[in-house]
């Protein structure tokens, strides 16, 4: 009887960083239906002095968060992988949500009318994420690790803020745009806002996420110093 073939064990810090990378995605999809605004104590150009942006921006932000932390410590191809296996599991999230509401209510339920509005995304919102996603989250793994390999592995705060700003603003572009203007003008589905409208929820938005993309950088380097720390003691 032959011995019994140990199986590697997957990295510590691969699996917390893909926990992270789903959960926040998952609390994306159910917090969008809320949005939020911001009164500033100055106009923005384009935008005025409240900034308005979809409930989901900070979960969505934290997926960056964790997929600019995987691709440094795990490589490029490493992070797609994560990135369209969560592609596909937006699908799944979709499906438990509809199958819920869709399936009857009891009597002692909470008003399902309530719950349908709060956690059933409309046909616009769901497409303009889902688009937005694959798009910005593919578009920021290849853009971190071009830059690590242009600078040599040095200047980690470069590759963040680069990669992680320039990617937030076409998830922005593409999820405004789609969301509130191509969908509801040619398919008549969802409300179509006036061009000014789509602009400053653009800016809005963008502002805000390129302030916590620059924020999140001291992270990205706690985080993968705790990682590499932890699994080079282990090794």
């Amino acid at each position: 009887m032959s011995a019994t073939r140990a199986q590697p064990s997957p990295p510590a810090g691969a699996i917390v960083l893909t926990a992270i990378f789903v959960a926040s995605l998952a609390t994306a999809q159910l917090t969008a239906a809320k949005v939020l605004a911001f009164e500033l104590p100055f106009a923005v150009p384009l935008a005025g002095a409240e900034l308005a942006l979809p409930g989901a921006a900070l979960a969505y932000a934290l997926t960056f968060l964790a997929s600019d932390c995987y691709t440094e410590l795990y490589g490029r191809r490493a992070a797609q992988v994560l990135v369209n296996a969560a592609f596909v599991m937006n699908f799944l999230v979709l499906a438990l949500v509809w199958s819920t509401i869709l399936a009857p209510a009891a009597p002692s339920s909470i008003d399902p009318a309530a719950f349908e509005t709060v956690l059933g995304a409309s046909t616009n919102i769901v497409a303009g994420s889902l688009l937005a996603y694959v798009v910005s989250q593919n578009y920021d793994v290849v853009v971190f690790d071009a830059i690590r390999t242009w600078t040599d592995g040095e200047h980690l705060w470069l590759r963040n803020i680069v990669s992680t700003g320039t990617s937030q603003l076409l998830d922005t572009v593409i999820f405004v745009g789609v969301a509130f203007w191509v969908v509801p003008t040619v398919f008549g589905i969802g409300p179509q806002l006036p061009g000014a409208v789509v602009v400053s929820l653009m800016v809005g938005q963008y502002l805000l996420k390129l302030f916590i993309a620059i924020l999140d950088t001291p992270f990205v380097y706690l985080i993968t110093g705790a990682v590499r720390r932890s699994e080079s003691a282990s090794v």
